[in-house]
């Protein structure tokens, strides 16, 4: 969790900060409400990703998790984080708390911005990718032979061995 964590900080800074000129302020606030805007939304980005990654913990995850069940619960903690996007996207530009630049591509349908949706796709997978365990793959184990270690592979096979590599 604490990589997962710590990518969406870094990624969703990198993020806003990137998007900046898709947004008004851009063109109208300072470097310093810039610089503010950017950081209260990367905070809130974490803060969003983190409680989506404990709601899906809570839903399908178990005490093995990332080992177990990873897939079910990233799914869900994206789909968490989407959902929450559209939803305040479309509440924040009617209120106008924020707004779109005539750059920022919006989506027909949704009326929200291409880009918030973007992030809450790649940023999390992002996360995602460095919290999944490595891979197992095949077993390796070593072999002593006349005190010479040699690396082997334990490698598993379906169905019965042929007479001829029996023997």
């Amino acid at each position: 969790m604490g990589r997962y964590l710590a990518v969406l900080a870094v990624a969703n800074l990198m993020w806003e900060f990137a998007q900046m000129p898709l947004y008004t302020l851009w063109s109208t606030g300072s470097a310093t409400d810039i610089a503010i805007a950017a950081v209260h939304c990367a905070g809130t980005d974490v803060l969003i990703g983190g409680v989506a990654l404990i709601g899906a913990l809570l839903m399908f995850g178990n005490a093995d998790w990332p080992n177990t069940r990873f897939t079910r619960v990233a799914i869900f903690a994206v789909a968490a984080g989407l959902a929450y996007t559209v939803m305040s996207e479309r509440l924040n530009t009617a209120r106008n708390a924020w707004s779109y630049a005539a750059l920022m591509p919006i989506l027909p349908g949704l009326g929200t911005g291409l880009t918030p949706l973007a992030q809450w796709l790649v940023v999390p997978l992002l996360g995602f990718a460095a919290a999944h365990p490595p891979s197992a793959g095949p077993k390796r184990t070593t072999e002593v032979t006349q005190g010479i270690v040699l690396p082997t592979r334990a490698i598993t096979t379906s169905g019965s061995t042929p007479d001829h590599l029996a023997r």
